[in-house]
C-alpha cells in the first residue's frame, strides 16, 4: 500500500539510526536516546510510525473503513511531526527523515532494521488498542531485527552509574555485541564493565578458565579503545538475572541474541528477552549473525 508511505524503503538512509515514535511518554524517551545517539555518531534520523491495518469489510461500508484509515494517518502524521519537532528542538542540524505506514509493527521495524545501523524503541506503548509500535513489540523485534535494537528501558533517577555493562560468553558470537560496547562507551565517555556468569559456582578450575576466557575477550580493546576504562568481572549465576543486578547502576547494558535454531534461541535469546523485560536501564541487543543488507 505504497500510496500510505511518506518514504519508501529503499529511500531510508542506509546506516540511520531509526526509532519507533507514537506520541507515548516512553516513546519520548527512546526519541532522546536515538537523537543522542544520531548526534554522536554523525547519521541521520529516522522517524518511523506504523498506522495498524484494518481488516476487509462489507461493500457497504467500505467508505468508512477509509475515512477511518484516513484518520489514522492523520494522527500518525502529528505525531510524526511532533517527533521532528523535538528532535529539531535538540539538534538542530540533524537530518530527520519520516516513515509512516500501514502495516504491522514488527514488520515495519523489522524491515526497516535491514536498513537501519541502530534500531531505538522505547519499553511501552500506549496500550494494545491504541498502539502496536512499542511495548511486547520490542521483544518480537529483538529477536528478528538485522541490526542492534536498543529498547530504552525505565531508570531510577538519582542513583550513579557506572557507565556501559556487556555480557560475554567467550565465543565468537561475543565480538558484536563487544564491539557495540567499546563504541558506546567511548562515543559517551563513560566506562566499561566486561562480565562473563558461569552457571555453576566457582571451583578454582572454573575460575582460572573464566578468567583466562575474559582475559582473551578483553585482549586489544584497551590499545582499540584508549579512552575507555575497562574492567573485567567473573560472575557466578544465570547470565540475565546477573545482568539485570548489575543494570541498576549502569548506563547501558548491550547483550547478544543468536539468531539461529532451537537451542541457540533458548540460551541467547532468553537470555537477551529477559534483560529487555527487567533491566532498569537503557538495553542493546545485537544479533550475532551476519546482516544481508545495510
Amino acid at each position: 500500500m505504497k500510496e500510505w508511505w511518506i518514504m519508501q524503503f529503499d529511500e531510508i538512509t542506509v546506516g540511520t539510526v531509526a526509532v519507533g515514535v507514537d506520541g507515548s511518554t516512553s516513546s519520548d524517551h527512546a526519541l532522546t536516546w536515538a537523537v543522542e545517539e544520531a548526534t554522536a555518531t554523525g547519521r541521520a534520523l529516522t522517524l518511523v510510525h506504523a498506522v495498524a491495518p484494518y481488516a476487509a469489510v462489507a461493500p457497504e461500508a467500505a467508505q468508512y473503513a477509509k475515512i477511518a484509515l484516513e484518520a489514522a494517518e492523520a494522527g500518525g502524521q502529528a505525531v510524526l511531526t511532533a517527533a521532528r519537532s523535538v528532535a529539531h528542538g535538540k539538534a538542530p542540524d540533524l537530518e530527520v527523515r519520516e516513515l509512516l505506514r500501514v502495516a504491522d509493527s514488527r514488520d515495519t521495524l523489522i524491515e526497516v532494521a535491514r536498513h537501519a545501523h541502530l534500531l531505538v524503541l522505547g519499553s511501552r506503548g500506549r496500550g494494545p488498542v491504541r498502539s502496536l509500535l512499542l511495548g511486547s513489540v520490542g521483544i518480537a523485534v529483538t529477536r528478528h531485527a538485522e541490526c542492534p535494537v536498543v529498547v530504552v528501558r525505565p531508570t531510577r533517577h538519582g542513583i550513579v552509574r557506572l557507565g556501559v555493562l556487556v555480557g560475554v560468553d567467550g565465543t565468537e558470537r561475543s565480538r558484536d555485541p563487544l564491539e557495540l560496547a567499546c563504541r558506546e562507551a567511548s562515543q559517551r565517555g563513560l566506562p566499561l564493565t566486561v562480565v562473563h556468569a558461569q552457571l555453576l559456582p566457582h571451583g578454582r578450575h572454573d575460575e582460572e578458565e573464566g578468567l583466562l576466557l575474559l582475559g582473551e575477550t578483553v585482549g586489544g580493546l584497551r590499545e582499540k579503545y584508549p579512552d575507555v576504562p575497562i574492567h573485567s568481572e567473573l560472575t557466578a549465576g544465570y547470565p540475565g538475572e546477573r545482568l539485570v543486578e548489575m543494570a541498576e547502576r549502569m548506563d547501558l547494558v548491550v547483550v547478544g541474541s543468536h539468531h539461529g535454531g532451537v537451542a541457540s534461541e533458548v540460551l541467547l535469546g532468553s537470555v537477551a528477552s529477559f534483560v529487555v523485560e527487567h533491566a532498569s536501564c537503557p538495553v542493546a541487543v545485537v544479533p550475532t549473525v551476519p546482516r544481508t543488507r545495510g
